[in-house]
């Protein structure tokens, strides 16, 4: 009672300062009455009407500078009066000054009536562009402003259609009533009270904290992600080393004549060659001596390391899981699709995954291959988020897989749920991201491509697009690499020539965003469409040109060229000549050598089980187990390397799954030497880990070639689409 008593009138003081700030007039009268009948002492807090009235004055000559474009006076006065940790830490604030600074520059542009004076245009442009090189550098990647940086460059952006809105009469006035608010604000908060400061300090403290731990969980999770992908980097360079050397073995051994190499030397060569833990055993063990001995153990290393056979899984009864799946209580039907996919993820790659799908495909689990009304698919229409998303989940671990989509592909009835729960699905992120992950891979196949591009599939990813920040980084890149897909049949160009300006201006700044991920399928739909005169045209118009060129003065190597081959479409002439990538065939074969389950989709599980609860594998073998269900089949080989037909680069669609997760090399998949000759030879660069699988690659008459990537990063992708051309 003591320690209350002592600071008595500090804290009666507290409560009247922000009684009188949050305009509590007639509790503050009650209070200051009930303080003054019970004798406690109000400190005064003088001086507030003296703040708010030089606050005032500061706002109206900030207001007044707008208005009569008076630059200088106005900065100052922003500089000395706005806190350099608003100016600097409030992103608003940057966006307004970035803004503000775009309003001084052009208002000569907007306000004269003749032609406005060269030398004071000059110097404001030269001041906007010192801006750009120096406070506003740190937002050049950012999408919004990214065109901006273009502006002191182009000659006459009155007429230029990126900066057609700066120059409406409503842009001023928008910008004039931003800076009114944001002036309020912060007049407003310098005269915040004590007890607010307190509280926000106090949970500001803790915010801060958090905020930290999750900054450390982000960086342990991506410094997890470059430790893989070295380690599948250097496995590659192994795997390359070993099919070149044993190349090499070959000729040497052949050469071997006499005293001129003797098989000693040949020994010491080839011990060195293997990790320390072999070199004993095989000093000991192998007689190197006999002809091919060399080269034959140097392949045998090439060979995966089997420990063990991986044994098949149990078969299930697929009546009754269908069944249950119809009819079960959401939560069971939601456990049922989860223990599906983790069966289908988590199974070891090879005969194990592939007899898994083969028993989902046989029984026809999704219901593809029937016409009954109540079928598993409708769960992607069900009234719980849970089982939607957990069906959407299932749908794109399926077409993860080149089997999966021809059996998803067997029904159209799939492609339009998905179409539909696509466009419907604006509140769970991870279902749209599955959905959109499912209709990315459809893209690789010809038939489902046309089928998206006559639904008008592209207005939709354009419409998606005009925000890429928005967007998580999965939606953003499978969003622009499905683009790029449809975008690459004539189809898909000829509708994006019907919305050329607004496709270029949503591709163009994408180029900068800060997710380089995307980079490659940007610029591919970038140089497929361009390929139409009336495209060209219209970016012509708007001064592609120039703003690709801004691009390479930050890009690096990998980028000024790819920019440079997009300039080089632009300015072609050519027209197509109708026969480009046998466009009208259909038929088409999904062969792929690899195919990538993404970690994403296992990702955020949003069910746990209770107590005596059965999830995951031990619940489908306690419950549903089958009798001989699983039914084998051989897996379908694509041709060993990439044939690519013609100097046209970008003809082939792709999927980001590679992109995203560095995977090892499959088991059941040991690189050929044939491969390492594709690297050196610049037609394939990627790591064995990645390779492009073909369709019916470069035969006379053959459908489009369908390629799925697993690259451990943007350049060397790009780098395989241009290969023709460097």
């Amino acid at each position: 009672m003591g320690d209350i008593l002592a600071h008595e009138s500090e804290l009666l003081g507290l409560v009247k300062e922000y009684l009188d700030f949050a305009e509590f007039e007639d509790t503050l009268k009650t209070f200051s009455k009930e303080c003054k009948t019970k004798g406690k002492a109000l400190p005064k807090t003088a001086g507030s009407s003296l703040r708010d009235s030089k606050s005032s004055i500061i706002q109206k000559d900030l207001i007044a500078a707008f208005d009569n474009g008076a630059q200088k006076v106005f900065f100052d006065l922003w500089e000395e009066h706005i806190p350099s940790s608003i100016r600097d830490g409030d992103s608003f604030a940057q966006r307004l000054e970035f803004y503000l600074h775009i309003h001084f520059a052009i208002y000569l542009l907007k306000r004269s009536v003749r032609r406005p004076d060269k030398e004071e245009l000059d110097e404001r442009i030269s001041y906007f562009k010192t801006y750009l090189e120096s406070k506003g550098a740190a937002l050049s990647q950012t999408t919004e402003f990214l065109p901006f940086y273009a502006l002191p460059f182009v000659p006459n952006p009155m007429v230029h259609p990126s900066f057609k809105e700066l120059f409406q009469d409503s842009w001023s006035p928008e910008l004039k009533l931003k800076l009114e608010k944001f002036l309020d604000l912060i007049f407003k908060a310098s005269n915040t009270p004590k007890l607010l400061m307190l509280y926000k300090e106090n949970g500001q403290s803790h915010k801060e904290m958090l905020q930290q731990l999750h900054q450390q969980l982000l960086e342990a999770e991506r410094r997890s992600m470059t430790y893989l992908k070295r380690y599948n980097k250097i496995q590659a360079d192994y795997h390359n080393l070993i099919g070149v050397t044993a190349e090499l073995v070959d000729s040497l051994e052949a050469t071997v004549s006499g005293k001129m190499i003797t098989p000693e030397y040949l020994q010491s060569v080839c011990i060195r060659l293997f990790s320390n833990q072999m070199r004993q055993s095989l000093a000991h063990s192998v007689d190197f001596t006999r002809p091919g001995t060399a080269s034959t153990m140097l392949r045998a290393s090439l060979a995966p390391m089997k420990l063990k056979d991986v044994p098949l899984l149990p078969s299930l009864d697929y009546e009754k899981l269908k069944r249950d799946l119809i009819v079960g209580s959401d939560r069971l039907k939601a456990f049922l699709l989860q223990a599906l996919r983790w069966r289908l993820t988590t199974s070891h790659p090879g005969e194990q995954r592939e007899t898994v799908l083969q028993a989902y495909i046989s029984n026809d689990l999704l219901d593809c291959q029937g016409h009954s009304q109540s079928s598993v698919l409708q769960l992607l229409h069900g009234r719980s988020h849970v089982v939607r998303q957990y069906m959407a989940r299932l749908i794109n671990a399926i077409a993860s897989l080149a089997e999966g989509r021809l059996y998803l592909a067997q029904s159209t009835k799939v492609l339009q749920m998905l179409e539909e729960r696509l466009k419907e699905e604006d509140k769970d992120v991870v279902t749209r991201e599955n959905v959109l992950g499912a209709l990315q891979k459809f893209s690789l196949r010809r038939p489902l491509q046309t089928a998206m591009i006559q639904d008008g599939l592209i207005f939709w990813l354009i419409d998606i697009l005009k925000e890429p920040d928005c967007l998580s980084d999965y939606t953003l890149e499978y969003s622009v690499a499905l683009l790029m897909n449809l975008c690459l049949r004539s189809a898909g160009k000829n509708m994006c020539a019907s919305v050329a300006g607004l496709v270029l201006k949503v591709l163009s700044d994408l180029l900068g965003h800060e997710n380089h991920e995307i980079q490659p399928y940007v610029n591919g739909a970038l140089y497929s469409i361009l390929s139409i005169p009336s495209i060209r045209e219209e970016a012509r118009a708007m001064g592609m040109e120039d703003i690709l060129r801004c691009f390479m003065k930050e890009g690096n190597a990998e980028m000024i060229r790819q920019i440079e081959f997009i300039i080089k479409q632009l300015n072609s002439e050519e027209f197509p000549d109708g026969v480009l990538e046998s466009d009208d065939d259909e038929d088409e074969d999904d062969e792929e050598d690899h195919d990538t389950m993404e970690a994403d989709l296992d990702k955020d599980e949003l069910i746990q089980p209770q107590l005596g609860e059965l999830s995951g594998e031990k619940l489908l073998t306690t419950e549903y187990l089958g009798i001989m269900t699983n039914t084998g089949k051989t897996r379908r080989k694509g041709p060993a390397g990439v044939q690519w037909g013609g100097d046209e680069p970008l003809r082939r669609p792709v999927t980001p799954s590679g992109h995203r997760n560095g995977y090892p090399v499959l088991e059941d998949h040991p690189v050929s030497p044939q491969t390492s000759r594709h690297a050196r030879n610049g037609c394939l660069q990627s790591p064995p880990k990645a390779h492009l699988p073909v369709c019916k690659g470069g035969e006379p008459g053959a459908s489009e070639p369908c390629v799925s990537t697993s690259c451990n990063n943007t350049g060397s992708t790009w780098g395989h689409f241009w290969a023709a051309d460097f």
